[in-house]
């Protein structure tokens, strides 16, 4: 095992539970959960199973995160006995990632064995999110490993200063508490994915032409789950003001904060764009995917200023 070949295998792993959110929220926006019956691993009986688009996608979806499940695995075993690999925060990520993703597989089994309540069927995302983001923190950290030892960023790094070493301790309790909210709107709208909510909602930014709509039933989650996202989007704003200016405007943390900002923004600007294309399943099937792919981001960048701004942070 080389050093590029570690960073190789990162990268394909980090590739590959990308493609497993995205299997994951094809199943559930063509209502395939249901494709395979009740059976697993096999679909409905079958290895290969008969060609339906519900019995494609599930299955498709099954045979993606097996085949991840594996680069998981192998990350896993390499990151513990490859000694140049072995450190405390490549184990962790490394470590997170297995966990996550054997979580996920239980969970996904057990919503085909036995039917799962909505509440539960969220949950599913959310693990997956989990995993992802270990397999991005991991690929992001070996990355930047090799390429400060190959010499390549040397340019940059004369005008990229890291955040002082000082910063308040409250930040990253802040941090965490932004993080843990943002789980919260991300389980809200996979709920609502779940349970069909998206559409009581009509319109947007007003929710059935009304600032505040009559909140019950359906229309009061949806409602909650907009909310949720303009306070999230305030917050990441907060945030990366205040970062900006206990930690410099050249430095690493205002850097990512600034892209967690920018991520926010579109999060709640493609929330708009998922509202209008509900009517157009074709359409509605891809703005649900872009929807997935910029809160995965946005977890992700939140987490990774969460571990820079402890790693920087005094006491």
């Amino acid at each position: 095992m080389t050093s590029q070949r570690y960073r190789l295998l990162t990268l394909l792993t980090c590739i590959g539970m990308f493609l497993v959110l995205i299997a994951g929220v094809l199943v559930t926006n063509t209502d395939s959960g249901r494709g395979c019956g009740t059976d697993w691993p096999l679909c409905n009986g079958r290895f290969v199973p008969a060609y339906t688009v519900e019995s494609m996608v599930e299955y498709s979806h099954r045979m993606i995160s097996g085949l991840v499940g594996l680069l998981v695995g192998a990350t896993y075993l390499v990151t513990h006995f490859w000694k140049p690999a072995r450190n405390k925060e490549n184990l962790l990520y490394a470590g997170g990632s297995l966990l996550f993703t054997v979580m996920q597989a239980i969970l996904g089994a057990m919503a085909v064995v036995w039917e799962q309540s909505s509440l539960v069927l969220a949950l599913h995302f959310g693990i997956s999110l989990f995993a992802f983001t270990c397999t991005w923190l991991l690929y992001s950290r070996v990355k930047r490993e090799t390429t400060l030892d190959s010499g390549q960023t040397a340019a940059r790094a004369s005008t990229k200063v890291t955040a002082p070493a000082n910063l308040p301790k409250a930040l990253f309790r802040s941090m965490v508490a932004i993080l843990v909210y943002c789980y919260v709107v991300v389980y809200l709208g996979a709920y609502i994915r779940h349970t069909s909510s998206g559409g009581a909602c009509e319109g947007w930014p007003l929710c059935n032409g009304a600032i505040v709509p009559e909140l019950s039933g359906s229309v009061g989650v949806a409602f909650a789950h907009r909310i949720a996202a303009l306070v999230l989007l305030i917050l990441v704003a907060i945030l990366a003001i205040y970062v900006r200016r206990v930690a410099g405007k050249d430095s690493e943390l205002t850097s990512i904060g600034n892209k967690a900002l920018v991520l926010v923004c579109l999060q709640v600007l493609s929330g708009g764009l998922l509202s209008f294309t509900l009517s157009n399943e074709d359409v509605y099937i891809f703005t649900g995917l872009l929807h997935t792919i910029i809160i995965s981001a946005l977890f992700s960048m939140l987490v990774l200023l969460a571990i820079r701004t402890r790693q920087s942070s005094r006491g």
